[in-house]
């Protein structure tokens, strides 16, 4: 009989698709839904910074200094309407659901300073998440602040919370660091347990006819699963840390893929979104079936086997690949 089942945070969980966090998590019934499909966790939506600023006026210095001279810091995040919950709300829903569904619920913080974060992370963990993922959401607008101070200050942010809590923590981070492996293993190194990759920005548009920003949430596409493919690849095995993929993942191809570049979970909210939670049972019948057919026999077996580390051809994850790459595309031109 195939197993599907693995390891995340320390969590044992029936089979390696996590929900990540999307509004879905908003109500105990779609949640109880998902398991009832067949998901083996589940992450809340995420409480803002923005929404519990008023209860913790201590901002991190070099993270809250142009707050006055640069709005677009503030107004760039997702706003406060269909997306939220007041602090109060959330955690109350945490419990919820904890006591609807036997399946791991993990909360979720979107935050950049220290402020109440420690206080609201222990919140969390009483109302009985059994993990906690730190969403690493900032774009800088400062040109004063520099990369150094940025990624101090967030690896700060992420060593308080993780002296707070008892319960796993994740960190859900964005692709654009300079070195993403170097900030990464500073995480790992203060005792963060699991890596989530990546984050997507949502990117303002211009409304041409009444001149003004339009923002509007796209959901991911299949391809997005390419970036945290390739970066998952070449970290796994180089810093000692569980990784999770998430964005694009549409498919059992993509949680297949997941797995065998070293993820612990494939994680999905989009294909849910579009197409309903009877994606979940279909994507593990369409896993079992792949499996059974190349002799796999659990999901352990294929994790980190196309990692950079695992593959004959490794350079194929670096800058060696691009030339190559490129060179196919013109030799196929008319």
């Amino acid at each position: 009989m195939i197993d599907l089942s693995t390891t995340y945070l320390g969590l044992k969980l029936k089979n390696p698709l996590v929900a990540s966090a999307s509004p879905l998590s908003k109500k105990v019934d779609q949640v109880k839904q998902m398991e009832d499909a067949g998901i083996a966790a589940v992450v809340m939506y995420s409480l803002f910074e923005e929404q519990i600023t008023h209860e913790s006026l201590e901002l991190d210095h070099f993270l809250s200094r142009n707050t006055n001279s640069s709005s677009e810091a503030v107004s760039y995040l997702p706003d406060s309407g269909t997306y939220s919950l007041l602090p109060a709300r959330y955690l109350q829903n945490i419990e919820k659901i904890k006591k609807a569904v036997k399946i791991p619920v993990i909360g979720s913080l979107n935050g950049v300073s220290k402020g109440g974060w420690v206080r609201y992370a222990q919140d969390i963990q009483s109302a009985g998440a059994d993990a906690l993922e730190l969403n690493l959401y900032y774009i800088p607008t400062d040109p004063t602040l520099s990369a150094q101070e940025l990624e101090d200050a967030q690896v700060e942010l992420a060593a308080a919370v993780r002296a707070s809590i008892k319960i796993p923590l994740a960190v859900k981070l964005s692709p654009y660091y300079t070195s993403l492996p170097h900030f990464v293993r500073q995480l790992a190194n203060r005792g963060v347990d699991g890596l989530v990759l990546f984050n997507r920005f949502y990117q303002p548009d211009f409304d041409i006819e009444d001149l003004k920003i339009a923002n509007t949430l796209e959901l991911s596409i299949s391809n997005d699963l390419r970036l945290p493919l390739r970066w998952i690849s070449i970290l796994q095995g180089q810093v000692n840390t569980d990784f999770a993929l998430t964005s694009g993942v549409h498919t059992y191809q993509s949680v297949l893929k997941a797995m065998m570049a070293g993820a612990k979970v494939a994680m999905l909210a989009s294909e849910l979104l579009h197409n309903g939670i009877g994606r979940i049972p279909e994507i593990l019948d369409d896993l079992t079936v792949w499996m059974e057919e190349h002799e796999y026999i659990s999901i352990k077996q294929m994790q980190g086997s196309m990692s950079q580390k695992s593959v004959a051809e490794p350079a194929a994850f670096e800058r060696a690949n691009y030339m190559k790459v490129l060179g196919s595309y013109q030799q196929d031109l008319p």
